[in-house]
């Protein structure tokens, strides 16, 4: 990709956050205050983390890859199951990860 590209897509991508801020600003207030609206706010944050995690978890070079990274959301994922303290969901998705790579995974 070009010098000139990246710096395009850079300067597209501010405009776009701007824009983003911007209209957050000017929409009434009694919009906002609809039971709609304020369900699906609570719920945008949620959605766009898992939707990081799976593309981290299982992404790699345009195709799917499941690996240990894999383990340690599931292990994680039954950790949060059994209503384990977020502390010790996380030690245990490093465990299991760090796990599964040193037998070759």
């Amino acid at each position: 990709m070009s010098g000139a590209a990246v710096w395009t897509a850079i300067l597209l991508t501010a405009v776009g956050c701007y824009l983003a801020k911007w209209s957050g600003l000017v929409v009434p207030a009694g919009f906002l205050e609809r039971p709609l609206v304020r369900r699906l706010a609570a719920l945008v944050p949620v959605a766009l983390l898992a939707a990081l995690t799976a593309q981290q978890t299982f992404g790699g070079d345009g195709a799917l890859a499941v690996d240990a990274r894999a383990a340690g959301v599931g292990a994680a994922g039954v950790a949060l199951l059994v209503r384990a303290p977020f502390l010790v969901v996380i030690g245990v998705a490093v465990a299991v990860t760090a796990g599964v790579r040193w037998l070759g995974g």
